[in-house]
């Protein structure tokens, strides 16, 4: 029975831990992890047996802290995070799957929309061209006209918001796999999505007042204090991404600010 093998699996491994005083938080949640996610691969995802499963070793556990005695809060904790961990792991692998096959549409509807700028700025050009002939006035209208197509405010300020709301779920995906047991390359891999897409929202010509400024600064220093920590594999890479998700949320909004009252909103002392 399955049940009982991850019984076993996990009570011999916490047994070992505590033989070579490794019975810690840490040592706790990656063996209920590793038990889960090796024991729940036999299972077809979604099935009530992987739930149970998941359960049977967060019950296991607890009944072996029983005699550790003292507080457990950080031992349940634990438990609780492995047992999640290793659940999602065996559903990373699809979720990868999928992501690849976002960005490879995504990059398809950037090439398409490249394309047909290019050729929307040829029609004008020819529009423009097919209006030489005409009266100084009727000329005048029309390259007024094609310049105010061209110079899109409203168009601009959609794509750079599109990025930037890109940028920010590229970030929640990096802080929800880092929370349930993505892998490493995964959660460096929405980052650097979220990187290309924070750049992507940088306007072309645009005087940036120094409030807003300083929050796209905090924002890629955050995306550079988690990449540093997920290749040292550190604990804390968790806080980082939440970090991250709230000072790139403040920098649109700090943005949004300052183009609906052209100034930065008054700083409170």
């Amino acid at each position: 029975m399955p049940n009982n093998k991850i019984k076993e699996q996990i009570t011999t491994d916490l047994h070992q831990a505590k033989e070579t005083g490794q019975l810690r938080a840490e040592r706790i949640r990656e063996i209920v992890q590793s038990a889960v996610s090796q024991v729940g691969s036999e299972f077809k995802e979604g099935s009530t047996e992987l739930r149970s499963i998941v359960k049977d070793a967060v019950s296991v556990v607890l009944e072996n802290l029983q005699d550790k005695g003292g507080e457990l809060k950080e031992e349940v904790t634990a438990t609780i995070e492995g047992a999640v961990e290793g659940f999602s792991h065996l559903r990373h692998r699809n979720i990868a799957k999928t992501q690849a096959e976002v960005k490879q549409l995504q990059a398809q509807l950037d090439n398409e929309e490249n394309e047909l700028q290019q050729e929307i700025d040829k029609l004008l050009v020819d529009i423009e061209e097919s209006g030489k002939d005409t009266s100084p006035s009727t000329k005048t209208a029309l390259e007024s006209a094609i310049n105010n197509l061209k110079n899109s405010d409203e168009v601009a300020s959609l794509k750079e918001r599109y990025a930037q709301l890109q940028a920010q779920l590229a970030i929640l995906r990096a802080n929800l796999a880092a929370r349930y047991g993505g892998r490493a390359e995964d959660v460096k891999g929405y980052l650097d999505e979220a990187k290309h897409w924070y750049d992507r929202s940088r306007p072309q010509a645009e005087i940036m007042v120094q409030q807003v400024e300083q929050k796209r600064s905090q924002v890629e220093e955050k995306l550079g204090d988690a990449g540093v920590a997920i290749a040292k594999k550190e604990r804390q890479v968790r806080q980082i991404l939440s970090e991250l998700l709230r000072t790139a949320a403040d920098a649109i909004r700090e943005k949004e600010h300052v183009s609906k009252s052209g100034t930065p909103k008054d700083s409170h002392h």
